[in-house]
């Protein structure tokens, strides 16, 4: 079998490391540099899809839908809320790194489908953070797919998003009624203790890595 060989590479803003573009014939991995295993591969997508199928699908008939998707990865969350969602409806994207927006608009896109090209769908290169900051009851839904998850590989960053004065700030960018949604490698009874503190009603998801019911576990939490 072909070796994953890489064909580029991205520095994290704030000097945060680099990420590793890799490709095997139309398969591609994104790892980080410097660290073992990968951050996300376009054969395993399945939990990608369901944070947006499982938060899009509770806002969809909402009017004037508008969601937010924290982390662009290889496109796959942005692709499957775009097909949940309705023609009407804005999907905006924040990826804190540019190289991985370049990627997308390259080969890569072609593993999701190009989503970026789709004209409901807007880009920004910035912190998730910063947007919901300034977005004051601005989205429906708020999907995170940032690190690993809330106990994350750069845990002091994620800081800014899961702590409980981060998801006091998620709730205001959230409209009345609006879902957060946050994916994550692994289980963590404590952050779900977090959300209810929040005073959210919340689910724990567990779904798996490829479709059908087949690699690693990773859970999804949905919370309103």
């Amino acid at each position: 079998m072909a070796r994953l060989c890489e064909i580029d590479t991205a520095d994290i803003p704030g000097g945060r490391g680099q990420l590793r573009l890799l490709q095997r014939n139309d398969e591609f991995s994104i790892r980080i540099a410097g660290k073992p295993g990968e951050l996300m591969n376009t054969r395993l997508h399945g939990s990608e899809d369901a944070l947006a199928e499982l938060a899009c699908e509770r806002v969809r008939d909402n009017p004037n839908v508008r969601v937010l998707v924290g982390g662009l990865g290889m496109g796959f969350t942005l692709a499957a809320a775009l097909a949940t969602l309705g023609a009407e409806a804005e999907v905006v994207v924040a990826e804190l790194v540019p190289g991985v927006v370049e990627w997308n608009r390259g080969p890569l896109g072609a593993a999701a489908g190009y989503p970026i090209r789709d004209s409901r769908c807007h880009i920004l290169v910035e912190d998730v953070a910063d947007v919901m900051a300034r977005s004051e009851s601005g989205f429906d839904a708020i999907m995170l797919d940032v690190d690993n998850g809330p106990e994350g590989l750069t845990q002091r960053d994620n800081d800014r998003l899961y702590s409980a004065r981060g998801l006091e700030g998620i709730q205001q960018a959230l409209r009345p009624d609006g879902v957060l949604a946050v994916w994550s490698a692994g289980m963590d009874p404590g952050f779900s203790e977090r959300l209810k503190r929040a005073g959210l009603c919340v689910e724990e998801h567990m779904v798996r890595a490829h479709r059908p019911g087949k690699g690693a576990r990773h859970t999804i939490w949905l919370a309103w």
